[in-house]
């Protein structure tokens, strides 16, 4: 498996910085936040964009993903939505990325309706990512926390650059059991983001493997040969550990899960 960790669990910090620290603790690839907060978002022009490839080039780390926020199920117009996920595909192809990420968001909405709103958006905004030679990952969060909830919406676009991410935290607060949510993605599924917590209750992260999520059943169903990113929420905690300290224990630990899965 191949390696990476998304850049919510170092909050602002500058590119290089991001690409040395991946290098540096055997990372091979990092999922780039695209927020304003952030260097990296839809909004930089053709300057900073070849100036982050360049960053992760000398580092010879991969950027595996434009994180985006684009609610794809959420009430109102599908016009900026769709845009929203355009622009993100342009960023992605521009720093060499293959994937972007998207949210649901129909927390707001029927279920059923939420379903057709984002699948008619996925499916308008995927011919362009096609053509860029992006894949649109709907994460499984929110709204759609589950592999079942993905794979309706998925079902319904019908394109194999429509995929899915499994962020493995949200199908086990579901109630969904790793082996149903990989069965249910697995036609569908680009890569899968692991990260550890406490409990239900408690969300604050946590080092790899000091949590109650069940890793191990989840890497032991994941692509040998795909990759696996850690997503530590250091952005949304900022009181939890800082993660350059923790990061290579944590993949030493993914890999010792891999070893004996």
């Amino acid at each position: 498996m191949k390696f990476a960790f998304s850049t919510l669990g170092v909050p602002g910090r500058p590119l290089t910085e991001v690409a040395r620290l991946a290098a540096d603790s055997g990372y091979q690839g990092v999922e780039l936040r695209a927020h304003p907060e952030e260097p990296v978002h839809p909004g930089i022009g053709t300057t900073e964009r070849a100036e982050a490839v360049r960053e992760f080039e000398r580092a010879g780390v991969e950027i595996l993903t434009v994180a985006g926020y684009a609610q794809i199920a959420a009430a109102g117009d599908d016009k900026p939505v769709i845009k929203e996920m355009e622009d993100l595909s342009r960023l992605a192809k521009d720093l060499g990325a293959p994937f972007v990420r998207v949210f649901p968001g129909g927390g707001d909405q029927d279920p059923e309706r939420a379903d057709a709103i984002a699948a008619r958006r996925l499916g308008a905004a995927v011919e362009t990512a096609a053509d860029l030679g992006v894949r649109i990952l709907l994460e499984t969060h929110d709204s759609h926390r589950t592999g079942a909830d993905v794979t309706r919406v998925l079902g319904l676009v019908g394109h194999k650059h429509a995929g899915a991410l499994w962020d493995v935290m949200h199908p086990w607060l579901g109630g969904e059991r790793p082996a149903a949510t990989h069965a249910a993605l697995s036609p569908f599924l680009g890569y899968v983001q692991v990260k550890d917590v406490a409990s239900r209750e408690d969300l604050t992260p946590l080092p790899l493997g000091q949590g109650a999520l069940p890793l191990g059943e989840c890497l032991a169903l994941a692509d040998p040969d795909g990759w696996v990113c850690w997503e530590y929420e250091k952005r949304w905690y900022p009181t939890a550990a800082e993660l350059p300290g923790l990061l290579t224990a944590g993949r030493e630990h993914l890999l010792s899960l891999i070893r004996t899965g």
